[in-house]
């Protein structure tokens, strides 16, 4: 392959090639649902740059290509709200989403005290649901996104790192 991805804290240049990569990944998931207004592909880039500038975010790169992306951020009850994490459809498969998810893991435990990290998925993204059991996730409830599709909630504590390929 020639270069390595590396994986690295956002920045707020990387909002454009993040907001592209965004909706290019989340297009199978809103086929999956039949659904093309789920939020992923719904933000505007003032929103994508706004949750750069608020949150933890993280990329992985290839050269200068932004390749994937992670966003988390500490909820009122001092867990950590995990979302987004996408991988450029070339490249899934090959451990990028669960190094992403242990950087965003590490920042959000380590310098923002969350205790704990949650997320949600859609009910039939089975290899979304695979990833994050590996990674140490389990299933902890259900609930229904804003734009209708069912989502299935998991945590897992911090420090619960479980296998990441």
């Amino acid at each position: 392959m020639g270069m390595s991805v590396t994986i690295s804290a956002a920045t707020a240049q990387d909002a454009e090639q993040i907001f592209r990569l965004q909706y290019l990944c989340f297009q199978s998931e809103a086929a999956l649902y039949g659904n093309y207004r789920i939020d992923p592909l719904v933000q505007t880039l003032d929103s994508v740059r706004e949750e750069l500038a608020a949150d933890c975010v993280f990329v992985a790169r290839l050269g200068d290509e932004v390749v994937g992306s992670v966003r988390g951020r500490v909820t009122e009850d001092g867990s950590a709200a995990i979302g987004k994490l996408c991988v450029h459809p070339r490249l899934q498969g090959h451990g990028i989403g669960a190094r992403l998810l242990r950087a965003a893991e590490s920042a959000l435990a380590e310098e923002r005290g969350a205790k704990k990290f949650r997320l949600f998925t859609g009910h039939r993204s089975e290899g979304n649901l695979r990833l994050y059991r590996r990674v140490g996730y389990e299933t902890v409830g259900t609930s229904k996104g804003a734009d209708g599709v069912e989502m299935i909630v998991l945590e897992k504590h911090a420090g619960a790192y479980a296998a990441t390929a």
